[in-house]
């Protein structure tokens, strides 16, 4: 057998300038065919040890694959996992099963750099590919309850936009390691971006605040939300706007930037609602009808289903009325239930009151007049009584007497 040249001793795979790219695959080449020909049982056993390694990481990736079992959605952990397992590319693995053995074994040199330079590039693809499948993926989970086109549309950019992203940064990498000088590429790229954003403000506004809606979840389609005055049913959920169905039935278009820079109140996730209600009755109910009633306000509200009794008080004297405040909750969300029970609850209190022949108070004012000398004048009708038949006075002659009791002829 011939002996073999002495061998390089191996070093770490450096940047490769491409200048040098040609040299390097010339020298790769020629080591690699020595080291064929002069020590084949060393290179067939690194053959055979690379081949049974890319079979156990085949193995282990089809074994998972298979534990997780098929037609898992994303939104369970084992649909997520499935698909990012399953976008793990068998060239990587393959590259990953050379990058061992040539760190186990004693191959030339200029083949370990060559190794590790297309390891590096192999490792860059297959992470912006885990990246950009777990981003996807995250953004699926949060938006899989959603069924719209507009929905569909803003995936659709995201996976564009993350497409772009991740490979930008795939490439960065990659050129940084065969020797390129990316600090220029990525400082025109900083600029680029910064005039980009600046000249598309509030596009990109409103896009992330579709995003914190999709992701945050404030709001989904069919959600009934208060926002501004304004009440309305999300119809739609878009990239730039969101459109809202009021109860008066025209459309309201709301930029989404606008849209979560005020209070929202989002009605479909009330879980009970909280009433409080006045009533007053007048000064002349006797005390202990007014102490009684805040406990029949509790009866009548307590024999109504679907309520909570929360507290009755007197509690005022108004203008004109002792005023009475009870609270009581409606323990279902539905908007006509409260009011259904809201108006047996009055109706209920009405009959109460007028059993206890309590009348309900309303704004009332007594004016007094007074003559020019301050004399208290007696506003009641003055009455028309007969006058006593006198001989000096014809007969049938009427008198009219005010309230002070003095006659005055008619």
């Amino acid at each position: 057998m011939m002996a073999a040249p002495p061998a390089k001793p191996a070093t770490p795979a450096d940047p490769t300038p491409l200048r040098d790219l040609p040299d390097q695959l010339g020298a790769v080449t020629l080591d690699t065919f020595n080291w064929l020909r002069y020590d084949s049982r060393q290179a067939l056993l690194a053959l055979a040890v690379g081949a049974a390694l890319y079979a156990v990481f085949w193995t282990v990736r089809w074994g998972i694959c298979r534990v997780l079992g098929e037609g898992h959605d994303v939104t369970t952990w084992r649909g997520f996992v499935r698909r990012i397992v399953r976008k793990t590319r068998s060239p990587f693995l393959a590259v990953l099963a050379m990058q061992a053995v040539g760190n186990l074994g004693e191959a030339p040199a200029p083949l370990l750099r060559a190794i590790g330079f297309v390891f590096t590039i192999a490792f860059a693809i297959q992470g912006a590919i885990w990246v950009r499948e777990i981003v996807l993926s995250l953004v699926e989970r949060r938006t899989s309850a959603e069924d719209s086109e507009s929905l569909r549309d803003a995936m659709n950019v995201i996976t564009v936009l993350v497409n772009v992203v991740v490979w930008i940064l795939a490439l960065i990498l990659i050129l940084d390691n065969v020797g390129v000088n990316v600090t220029a590429l990525v400082a025109g790229l900083g600029v680029g971006g910064i005039a980009i954003g600046l000249a598309a403000q509030g596009i990109f506004s409103d896009l992330f605040a579709a995003l914190s809606i999709l992701f945050d979840r404030p709001f989904r389609v069919g959600d009934v939300i208060s926002y501004g005055g304004n009440t309305g049913r999300v119809e739609a959920i878009g990239l730039k706007t969101t459109r809202i169905r009021a109860l008066s039935g025209e459309q309201l278009v709301m930029a989404n930037t606008k849209l979560l820079e005020q209070q929202v109140s989002n009605m479909r996730r009330i879980e009970e609602r909280r009433i409080v209600m006045q009533i007053g009755i007048i000064y002349q109910t006797p005390a202990d009808i007014v102490a009684r009633l805040p406990g029949e306000i509790e009866a009548i509200i307590e024999a109504q289903p679907d309520t909570r009794f929360d507290r009755a008080h007197f509690f005022n004297f108004g203008a004109s009325s002792l005023d009475f405040e009870f609270v009581f909750f409606v323990t279902v969300p539905e908007y006509n239930v409260m009011m259904d029970r809201r108006q047996a609850i009055c109706l209920a209190i009405m009959q109460k009151l007028a059993e206890l022949k309590v009348e309900f108070a309303y704004p009332t004012q007594t004016t007094f007049t007074a003559a020019p000398d301050g004399t208290m004048i007696d506003p009641r009708p003055v009455m028309e009584v007969p006058a006593p038949v006198s001989p000096s006075e014809p007969p049938g002659r009427a008198v009219r007497r005010g309230s002070n009791g003095k006659s005055a002829p008619e």
